[in-house]
């Protein structure tokens, strides 16, 4: 099974790059709060009790980002964590952060790449995976390598963004200049992608609500950014008003009507 979208090795490297940069700004941070994704640690806990993760597993975050998550399932649940994210600068500050709360020796932050994971073979209990496999460019690598760092039985939990249709062109062009929502594909392609490399899908619950609510947030905070950065009482530098406004309007309407949505899934390696 491919992508939706077929890329050359250098556009999908750009494309990881994009996303990289983008998660690791400011402007990102301002607008998305800590967790980065729907529901924040609230849907990450709703996850675990999906996986149903206990002390003591060994969980694979890909795309941990500032390692948000990392630290929550660390310090919640006791679980040893390894960090993958494809931004150095990303990996930097999620040890900072472990090192800060005295995590260090149950969770470690490395620079990679979902498609290329730098975990040893059937070593893993768990996946992570929030608000991003949606922008991977091979979706079926990222997938294979998910089973590939797994034990047997392993579980592996994804939450993302899902589409129905076509969506407004104010999405189809963030994805081509920022790749935000990257390749998003319907549940049954996500589904159909795990089944591929040897896993089960077990779960699927629709969390829109969240969705709604971080986008309806967004909005807000971006009036109050704009009318602070008028005021000159903030500065973001390259932030763009005028398009962020729009492409969260256009996401404001694809949910109500159906075309955009939030999912968690999780899944079982089989084989």
């Amino acid at each position: 099974m491919t992508s939706a979208r077929d890329t050359t090795a250098a556009e999908a490297n750009s494309v990881k790059q994009c996303c990289a940069n983008l998660y690791e700004s400011d402007f990102a941070r301002l607008l998305l709060g800590d967790s980065f994704h729907p529901g924040g640690l609230a849907l990450t806990e709703r996850l675990v009790e999906i996986l149903q993760l206990s002390a003591g597993d060994r969980v694979l975050d890909v795309a941990c980002g500032k390692g948000t998550t990392a630290v929550f399932l660390s310090q919640r649940f006791g679980c040893e964590v390894i960090g993958i994210d494809y931004s150095d600068a990303n990996v930097h500050e999620a040890s900072k952060q472990a090192a800060k709360r005295e995590l260090a020796s149950r969770i470690c932050f490395r620079q990679g790449d979902a498609e290329r994971l730098p975990a040893t073979n059937g070593t893993m209990t768990a996946v992570f995976c929030e608000c991003s496999f949606c922008t991977f460019p091979s979706k079926s690598d990222a997938a294979h390598e998910f089973a590939r760092v797994l034990v047997p039985g392993g579980k592996v939990g994804i939450s993302d963004l899902t589409r129905t249709g076509v969506l407004p062109s104010e999405l189809e062009e963030m994805l081509a200049w920022a790749a935000c929502l990257g390749d998003v594909q319907p549940v049954e392609s996500y589904c159909a992608y795990l089944t591929a490399s040897g896993m089960r899908v077990d779960c699927i619950e629709h969390h829109n609500d969240a969705l709604l609510n971080m986008v309806d947030e967004v909005r807000k905070k971006l009036l109050g950014a704009e009318l602070l950065v008028g005021l000159q009482k903030l500065s973001i530098p390259g932030a763009d008003f005028a398009s962020a406004k729009r492409i969260a309007n256009a996401a404001m309407a694809a949910i109500q009507d159906g075309k955009l949505a939030y999912v968690l899934i999780g899944a079982t390696k089989v084989t």
